[in-house]
């Protein structure tokens, strides 16, 4: 949906929060935990057609950290990229 356009209906009535205060506050309410200490700020698209919500990671520190401390999904990529 980076793009602008839904993956799922097509549309291009796609909607974004980048100044959102909560985003990456105290209490981290558009964050996913990354560890204990560490949470990592989500940027998030919303299609006002069908209601498709994407998040991705905002902090692109942060995905280094969760490749170092998070297991992966499929163990074949993983092996082939480093």
């Amino acid at each position: 949906m980076k793009n602008g356009q839904c993956p799922k209906c097509g549309s291009k009535k796609i909607y974004f929060a980048d100044d959102l205060p909560l985003k990456g506050g105290p209490f981290g309410s558009n964050t996913i935990p990354v560890s204990l200490t560490s949470m990592a700020p989500l940027d998030n698209y919303v299609c006002v057609d069908c209601g498709l919500v994407e998040s991705y990671v905002a902090d692109k520190d942060k995905l280094a950290e969760i490749t170092r401390k998070w297991s992966p999904v499929n163990k074949d990529t993983q092996e082939a990229s480093e």
